[in-house]
């Protein structure tokens, strides 16, 4: 177990940097003023009626780095800063949001195969490493071929949630993809403020592939400890 949690610390402190330096980005861009003066809703509003799309709305959510796209309910959720916010970060996030809201609308293939998998996820991710434990700690205990296969099922659902992580790597990234062009083609941006946004959502990308590195680090582990339960 000693390194399982050397693994766990490690991952936390990568992730904790680039959360931090996600959010010192974010800050340093948001003194980045739009010199066309076009606020998040106004920039995310303008992007979904230049794509045709009538039927989602911008609306804004509370707390700090909140933003996101809700597909059930067809809704570009914006935290305050960013709705109202009329700088290179609002900017960047409200079109890559928005960004989210055009794969639906094209049935972008893996953000309809990360939707697929968003309930059994939600199911699994709390359960997985539990059901790992209570399988390897059967196999040892009593050292039947029925601990092995509880700890066998544990694993599939942690490679299910694995998978999801890596799922949600092309849509982040396609999404500030989608965002920058859209940003460059309506000439939104003059090139400082551009930059601006292009940094802040490259430093956002990276902590999904942090999560995602993280995500199959952990499995590859736990497999590694049901294999030698099963010795």
């Amino acid at each position: 177990m000693a390194g399982y949690y050397l693994l766990l610390i490690l991952i936390t402190l990568v992730s904790a940097g680039v959360s931090q330096r996600l959010k010192s980005k974010f800050r340093k861009y948001e003194k980045t003023k739009l010199s066309g003066g076009w606020s998040g809703f106004e920039i995310a509003q303008k992007m979904l009626d230049d794509h045709g799309i009538s039927d989602v709305r911008v609306i804004s959510t509370p707390g700090r780095l909140t933003d996101h796209y809700n597909p059930l309910d067809k809704t570009v959720n914006l935290s305050e800063a960013v709705y109202s916010g009329r700088n290179a970060s609002a900017a960047a996030v409200a079109a890559h949001e928005v960004g989210h809201a055009v794969q639906h609308a094209e049935a972008y293939k893996w953000l309809t195969m990360r939707s697929q998998l968003v309930p059994i996820v939600q199911v699994s991710s709390g359960l997985s490493t539990w059901i790992v434990i209570i399988g390897i700690a059967l196999s040892f205990g009593a050292g039947s071929s029925f601990g092995f296969l509880i700890a066998l099922l544990g694993l599939g659902l942690m490679a299910i949630a694995t998978v999801f992580s890596f799922i949600t790597l092309p849509v982040e990234y396609d999404a500030s993809r989608r965002a920058l062009a859209w940003l460059t083609r309506e000439k939104m941006l003059t090139d400082q403020e551009y930059d601006g946004a292009q940094d802040a959502l490259k430093w956002a990308a990276r902590t999904y592939l942090v999560a995602a590195l993280g995500a199959l680090a952990s499995l590859l582990y736990w497999a590694m400890q049901v294999m030698r339960s099963r010795d």
